[in-house]
């Protein structure tokens, strides 16, 4: 697919890497570190959002005319909590525990910038656990290492498959990338 910029994807997720590539765009891969922090009075479900701008602000005086960097956060919020990627196994298990029995909404944000335009927005999925036990808990972080995402699971993943008993709104959105809203997005830009 052909937008006639060239894409650049400014993550490290494989699962972003993947959904890009499976929605037919071709890109390159291009990271800056940026320190997560948003403001303490921010709503949660605007955080995301504010995020994938801010990791898309440091390539703003570097692209080419031809690039379009894409930047891209995701938070989980339960009961207005935003639960972010886990230090460790005790802190995974103590979030998951959280989303036990619970719904949760899951928030991507996304941040489409080139030289010299700037577009964002963000999509949630409202998910439902069933109660877990703590040994299914234990289980899924010893098996799979959840460090690496918001709420400290993968719906893709184990958990998701023996857990999760609903999902309302895009099953890519709680994967990384609100896929829909970004071919619409890439498609206009």
């Amino acid at each position: 697919m052909d937008i006639g910029k060239k894409i650049i994807l400014a993550s490290n997720s494989p699962r972003r890497k993947q959904l890009l590539q499976e929605m037919g765009f071709t890109f390159e891969v291009r990271t800056k570190p940026t320190e997560e922090v948003y403001p303490k009075d921010l709503e949660a479900a605007k955080v995301a959002e504010y995020l994938a701008v801010l990791k898309a602000s440091p390539f703003k005086n570097e692209l080419e005319e031809i690039e379009l960097v894409v930047t891209s956060d995701t938070t989980v919020i339960v009961e207005d909590e935003i639960l972010g990627k886990p230090k460790d196994a005790e802190e995974a298990f103590e979030m998951i525990q959280k989303l036990s029995g619970k719904s949760h909404d899951v928030t991507t944000g996304v941040c489409l910038m080139s030289k010299d335009k700037e577009v964002s927005f963000s999509d949630s999925t409202t998910v439902t656990f069933r109660s877990l036990s703590e040994d299914e808990i234990k289980y899924y972080i010893e098996n799979y290492k959840p460090y690496d995402k918001a709420g400290a699971y993968g719906i893709q993943e184990w958990i998701g498959l023996t857990g999760i008993t609903e999902i309302k709104g895009s099953y890519f959105t709680v994967m990384g990338l609100p896929t829909v809203k970004l071919y619409e997005a890439l498609k206009s830009f």
